[in-house]
């Protein structure tokens, strides 16, 4: 009986701490959303809803067409980042995972050093670099700079879920004739869906926020991403209505692709919770 009320006891906690998580994240868009459909001189509670519906702001957030435009460069700039980052994170990962000596370990632990850099402090020395090779206010320059940055995180996610795949396949992709690329993209590459889901996920929604890169390495108006773009919004005539707007609009490319992704990322991270 005591085991079955602790039990009882531990579900009940689980789940009313579970209900919180969702709560903390669903607020900010709950708040977003109260104010999206606010006019300016409401003065109410954010968190109080609309007397009336009010779709002004989300007309105003488009009819300049600058959000659909911002919303094209971050969509493109984030596909672009997020093949790189699975391509070559995928076949580094492979690599080190399948190499066993000591400089693929060194590889690893300078990996996961990277990732302990602050991106901030990269920005004087990323700037004087790419204004030498005329990357400043151009696509490929800040695809490049992202790739970078969220490569490290892919490598090791790729790594550690290679080291499962048997070394079987390899063998007997050797025995069939296969070199090691076309093995790697013929047979270890389509065991990976699982784990690139999560990788698609995790760096895709890091890099569809950006702000930093964009905002240094992107200082054309018609080159925005959305984040720069929605921070426009916050000035000496600020308007959070309109800004709450064009940032709910904003996100529903990223939760279209989690909807499509989400399967695979739960199984990834059931099987991860299981090794």
């Amino acid at each position: 009986m005591r085991k079955r009320a602790r039990a009882s006891i531990t579900s009940i906690t689980l789940n009313l701490l579970g209900i919180l998580v969702i709560a903390l994240h669903i607020f900010p868009v709950y708040i977003s959303l109260m104010t999206a459909l606010k006019q300016k001189k409401d003065l109410s509670s954010r968190l109080l809803p609309p007397k009336y519906l009010n779709l002004d702001n989300f007309r105003h957030a488009l009819e300049d067409g600058m959000l659909v435009q911002a919303l094209l460069n971050t969509i493109f700039v984030t596909f672009c980042s997020v093949v790189i980052v699975v391509v070559v994170g995928s076949m580094t990962g492979y690599v080190l995972a399948r190499t066993k000596s000591w400089l693929s370990s060194g590889m690893m632990l300078i990996t996961m050093g990277v990732m302990m850099v602050p991106t901030i402090s990269l920005i004087v020395p990323l700037y004087k670099l790419m204004l030498t090779i005329n990357g400043v206010n151009t696509f490929w320059g800040i695809i490049v700079l992202i790739s970078t940055q969220y490569l490290p995180m892919a490598i090791i996610i790729y790594n550690n879920f290679i080291k499962g795949v048997p070394k079987d396949l390899d063998e007997a992709a050797a025995i069939d004739g296969c070199g090691k690329i076309e093995a790697f993209f013929r047979i270890i590459l389509p065991q990976l869906g699982p784990v690139t889901a999560s990788v698609l996920i995790l760096n895709g929604v890091k890099i569809f926020n950006e702000f930093i890169y964009a905002l240094y390495f992107l200082q054309r108006p018609e080159q925005k991403m959305v984040t720069t773009y929605i921070s426009t919004f916050f000035n000496e005539n600020s308007n959070l209505n309109v800004a709450s707007a064009a940032a709910l609009l904003a996100i529903l490319p990223v939760i279209v692709a989690y909807l499509f992704l989400q399967k695979y990322f739960i199984n990834t991270s059931l099987e991860g919770m299981s090794k």
